[in-house]
């Protein structure tokens, strides 16, 4: 069973501590993540002016709009990899059929040499014969 950690990090000048089943780095990653976006807040013009419910949303909005990017980007990267999987599928089995075709030609070839070799033992033989 997982062991559950806790940190103490620092977002917005404030200490946290922050708990969860993630490694003590992660929540520093958190953490740093958090203090990027605010400090990108920090240098909007009037944000210093505005009252913390409306920085806390700010903040929120902020990040919410990275997930949905972040998660909009891992779509696409997920429909590519899906189509190059279909594209690597076809090429295979365009591949396995090539193959095919050309074991089949080498079978035709070979039949064909063969019957052109009992023809020539058939007319030898019937030469014998007369």
């Amino acid at each position: 069973m997982a062991v559950k950690n806790t940190a103490q990090v620092i977002i917005g000048g404030k200490i946290i501590t922050l708990g969860g089943y993630e490694s003590e780095e992660y929540f520093q990653q958190v953490a740093s993540y958090m203090n990027k976006k605010i400090g990108e807040l920090e240098t909007v013009p009037g944000y210093g002016r505005q009252p913390m419910e409306t920085k806390h949303m700010l903040l929120s909005l902020n990040i919410t709009d990275d997930y949905f990017k972040a998660k909009k980007q891992v779509e696409t990267y997920e429909l590519d990899l899906q189509q190059k999987d279909q594209e690597m599928y076809d090429l295979k089995h365009e591949v396995i059929s090539l193959r095919m075709q050309k074991g089949e030609q080498e079978a035709q070839d070979e039949k064909n040499l063969l019957e052109g070799k009992v023809k020539e033992l058939e007319k030898e033989l019937d030469e014998m014969l007369k």
